[in-house]
């Protein structure tokens, strides 16, 4: 149980550092970022142990990847002029 939670937390800082390197500009408050990964993949990865039950590391790491990434993505902020080039109603 502690090796898949260490193993979420892993996972999801390296997920969220790997995001706010790629798109910086995305991400205007970094420490959140940062913060959120760890924490969401930490609960993917309770949620889902709660659910299939101790014995599945692989589906374990692979729901904890699917709820950091999930919730990293509600933190982007849209490209600045994306809405400049879209067509009116």
């Amino acid at each position: 149980m502690i090796w898949e939670a260490m193993g979420a937390v892993v996972v999801g800082l390296a997920l969220s550092f790997t995001a706010t390197r790629q798109l910086p500009e995305r991400f205007p408050v970094r420490s959140l970022a940062l913060a959120t990964g760890p924490v969401a993949a930490l609960l993917g990865a309770l949620l889902t142990r709660s659910i299939l039950g101790p014995g599945h590391p692989v589906q374990t790491l692979a729901a904890a990847v699917a709820v950091g990434a999930a919730l990293l993505s509600v933190l982007i902020r849209p490209a600045r002029g994306a809405l400049r080039g879209s067509a009116p109603a």
